[in-house]
């Protein structure tokens, strides 16, 4: 027995349902090479979003090893999972959500550690089929594609793909423990502006500079970012800048992200971004257009959710700690919890003050301390699902904090 499987199951789980969570925990321990297999496995195959083909495949295939009525796809997303069991006292009683991430960040890899996030989802449904004969109502498992860029979750909940479901669980790594989640209202957009080609050198007055306009987008941002409030962020790359120096460029085209913690706030970061882009065509004599896609909501918090899984970490040695608002990101989470009640607790992977989307944090999301916080992620997301689905008050109660909120 290796020192991570003794310590999931030598702790003493937080009551109620001790004897249970006990359980919980030593089928996380003995599926640990499967959970921590398939964590390696997406780690080293990284798929960007909505790609992420060899991931679900691998999610799908475990998933039905363990009795789950799995659908892949599920909706209209080609990488979607979604997989079901029922329990075995009947399914008149709650439905909870498990959910697992695994797209990876484009010429990065996994720098965001979205392959230990479906390898927790699955651990967490493993161990919750094993106690599944003794429960009333439904594990609703749901893999979730294009976290990173579309925003996923997003169209599976337009596909009905929530539906009925009580509520949302899924853990996130981090470089600190925090089971308050405060998320960043985002938006995906693509800017393209189009202008005249002509001979840079001969006659260069002929053309209309697109790539003008887009370095004049970015310096307007830069100046922008003045009056911005501090949890406002804008940012972008450029795509495409032209194709050969003695050429003027008639298309240019930057990737943007606009976000903030305020949603009425956001919305008016929307609006004048618009009028930014108008502003550069205008000026260099090009025209511009911007698409916006794959937005993200702020999250709305339920204390019901968060208290249980923060008690249920605790005897696996975490401490938790308030909630980070310095270092802010945003997720497709955020949508969720605006339909129905919805938690995304980060645990640390690795040592404070390592950044994410980075090299180290993609190191660190295949390392040993890795490997021991997916399966404690997994031991409290399932030990949390166990809660809700044996104490259906538990879900009231959290339902009207939703409705309330």
């Amino acid at each position: 027995m290796d020192t991570i499987h003794s310590a999931i199951v030598s702790a003493q789980p937080s009551e109620p349902h001790a004897e249970a969570k006990r359980r919980i925990a030593r089928a996380v321990a003995d599926a640990r090479d499967e959970i921590i297999g398939l964590s390696h496995a997406v780690h080293a195959n990284p798929e960007p979003a909505f790609e992420e083909h060899e991931a679900a495949r691998l999610v799908a295939e475990a998933l039905a090893r363990h009795g789950y009525a799995v659908e892949h796809p599920a909706g209209r997303l080609a990488t979607a999972v979604q997989a079901r069991l029922g329990g075995g006292r009947g399914s008149d009683g709650p439905r909870i959500g498990i959910l697992a991430e695994y797209d990876a960040l484009p010429g990065l890899g996994h720098g965001c550690g979205h392959n230990t996030m479906a390898a927790s989802g699955v651990g967490a449904a493993i161990a919750l089929a094993e106690l599944a004969p003794e429960i009333c109502g439904e594990i609703v498992f749901l893999g979730t594609p294009a976290e990173e860029r579309g925003s996923g979750k997003q169209f599976m909940l337009d596909d009905g793909l929530f539906g009925g479901i009580d509520a949302a669980l899924l853990f996130h790594p981090s470089d600190r423990t925090q089971t308050a989640c405060v998320l960043l209202a985002s938006v995906d957009v693509e800017v393209t502006f189009a202008g005249l080609q002509a001979h840079a050198a001969a006659d260069p007055w002929m053309g209309r500079n697109a790539l003008d306009a887009l370095v004049l987008l970015f310096g307007s941002i830069g100046l922008w970012r003045q009056q911005l409030r501090p949890e406002a962020r804008v940012h972008g790359i450029v795509l495409e800048g032209g194709t050969a120096a003695n050429i003027i460029p008639s298309r240019t085209v930057g990737r943007f992200m606009v976000r903030s913690t305020d949603q009425a706030y956001f919305e008016e970061l929307r609006a004048r971004f618009e009028d930014l882009v108008q502003a550069a065509a205008l000026a260099t004599g090009c025209t511009g257009e911007a698409v916006f896609t794959g937005g993200s909501s702020t999250m709305k918090a339920n204390e019901t959710l968060r208290r249980r899984f923060a008690a249920n970490i605790e005897p696996y040695g975490i401490a938790d700690n308030p909630a980070d608002l310095e270092h802010l990101g945003s997720s497709d989470m955020g949508n969720v919890s605006h339909v129905l009640p919805t938690i995304h607790p980060s645990l640390a992977i690795c040592e404070e003050g390592v950044a994410g989307h980075s090299i180290e944090f993609r190191d660190a999301a295949a390392s040993p301390r890795a490997d021991e916080t997916t399966l404690i992620a997994a031991t409290a997301v399932a030990q949390t699902a166990y809660e809700l689905l044996a104490e259906p008050r538990l879900v009231d109660e959290a339902w009207r904090e939703f409705r309330s909120s």
